[in-house]
């Protein structure tokens, strides 16, 4: 049993679990303790963040963790450091640039928008520490430690919430405070603790400096067009129909992550068998993973959804609040678990061309996906004047999305779609005999 609780799969499994979780339960305090125009505009600040992130995150993430992992000691220390010199100079851009805006600040009279002006360069800069001691984590495949600093991030932002609200404090501005102080607290635990491998940056040199960034160019293009599909609904709904539209759309999609739990663990463990097969020039092996993993998610999607569809009005109501009733969440919720079936097989498309050595083409297909969503957007707004349109708009990007992977992945791989679910079948039944035979009593 204790082989379990040190399994890679499950600390995989349990650290994304977390993360799900305290998102939840945080978005379901702000939701109860906010009013619907600051959560609206929390909301706001959070994609904004993650969208400024990404040039670094992008940049800098699979490329560290790549040339980190498995490398002799001399380029681990290397490869870290030129990772932290290239994270100090992003970082160090950002708070540049987020001086030169306050002089700015007075042309605005928007909340959200002031709110980010004022903190993002500080917030990028105290993310920092404990961001790149979660990537080179991830490289020594230390699940363990991962769960310790999301435990300690995500708890100490809670906490701090809780505690402003039992002081009447809580507002955008006190929940802004509990944001920077649970990052520092991280970043000082994550630097103290040497998981950063700050002491790394005097080995660094040039040559993996520009290992890291030509290589990571790539993956910062996909990263980057990513969050900004995931934020293009979040500044037209603000834009267009306001905060409070946006704190309903919202809601439902904080609630999708109980489906990511299992599609990140999915990911984070199939890539690496993956990218063995790939090296060992086996293209059926990589075809069989990409399908018993797609299958596999989504047989698992399909009771998770169906529940979850029955259930979408009380869990509107435990996550958002009475205030939230009777709004258009529950129905947008019911919409998106349908789209959501399509999230295994999207993602893992994705990731394979990412693996057989095609991030262009997956830069392609995000690029598409972007564009099929801000137009779609705009138009299903335009046309039903609420967050349905922002929903409908999901639904077509993700189909646009599926298709367009789905035909370019098979010039360079079979895929017969007709046995992914067959194929996920079979290994379900296969490892729950498996497991049967290990738990039933032997005879004596």
């Amino acid at each position: 049993m204790s082989n379990v609780f040190t399994n890679r799969h499950v600390l995989s499994l349990a650290g994304n679990g977390v993360m799900a979780v305290f998102s939840v339960l945080t978005y379901s305090l702000l939701y109860r303790f906010l009013a619907p125009a600051d959560m609206g505009n929390w909301v706001f600040f959070q994609f904004s963040f993650l969208l400024l992130d990404t040039f670094r995150t992008g940049l800098l993430q699979t490329a560290l963790i790549k040339f980190y992992a498995g490398a002799d000691e001399a380029r681990q220390r290397s490869v870290a450091g030129a990772g932290w010199l290239l994270a100090l100079l992003v970082t160090g851009g950002f708070g540049l640039l987020n001086a030169l805006a306050w002089p700015l600040m007075s042309w605005f009279t928007d909340a959200g928008v002031l709110v980010v002006l004022r903190w993002f360069g500080l917030a990028l800069a105290l993310t920092l520490p404990f961001n790149v001691a979660t990537w080179v984590l991830q490289a020594e495949q230390r699940f363990d430690r991962i769960l310790y600093i999301r435990l300690l991030n995500q708890g100490s932002f809670i906490g701090l919430i809780f505690g402003a609200f039992l002081l009447d404090r809580i507002n955008l501005h006190t929940v802004m405070y509990a944001f920077l102080l649970s990052a520092l607290l991280t970043s000082v635990v994550a630097v103290a603790a040497r998981w950063s491998r700050l002491e790394n940056l005097p080995y660094r040199t040039g040559a993996a400096v520009r290992e890291i960034f030509h290589f990571g160019k790539y993956s910062f293009g996909t990263y980057l067009c990513a969050n900004l599909l995931r934020s293009s609904d979040t500044f037209i709904i603000k834009f267009m129909l306001g905060p409070a539209a946006l704190a309903v759309y919202n809601l439902p999609q904080r609630l999708l992550e109980i489906l990511e739990i299992p599609l990140r663990s999915g990911l984070a463990t199939a890539m690496p068998s993956m990218s063995a097969a790939v090296n060992r020039q086996r293209q059926g092996e990589v075809t069989e993973i990409l399908l018993k993993y797609a299958g596999f998610l989504t047989l698992l999607f399909v009771p998770v959804a169906l529940g979850a569809g029955l259930l979408a009005e009380v869990l509107v109501g435990l996550v958002g609040g009475g205030k939230y009733a009777g709004t258009e969440a529950a129905t947008i919720y019911r919409i998106m678990l349908v789209s959501a079936l399509l999230f295994p097989l999207e993602r893992f498309l994705g990731v394979t061309l990412d693996i057989i050595g095609k991030p262009q083409l997956n830069l392609v297909k995000v690029l598409l996906a972007l564009a099929v969503n801000v137009g779609a957007d705009i138009g299903f707004i335009q046309l039903t004047g609420s967050v349905y349109g922002a929903t409908l708009a999901s639904v077509a990007t993700m189909l646009a999305s599926t298709v367009y992977g789905y035909v370019v992945l098979s010039r360079y791989l079979p895929l017969p779609l007709g046995s992914m679910l067959p194929l996920a079948l079979e290994e379900i039944l296969r490892r729950g005999a498996s497991l049967f035979h290990k738990l039933r009593p032997s005879k004596s």
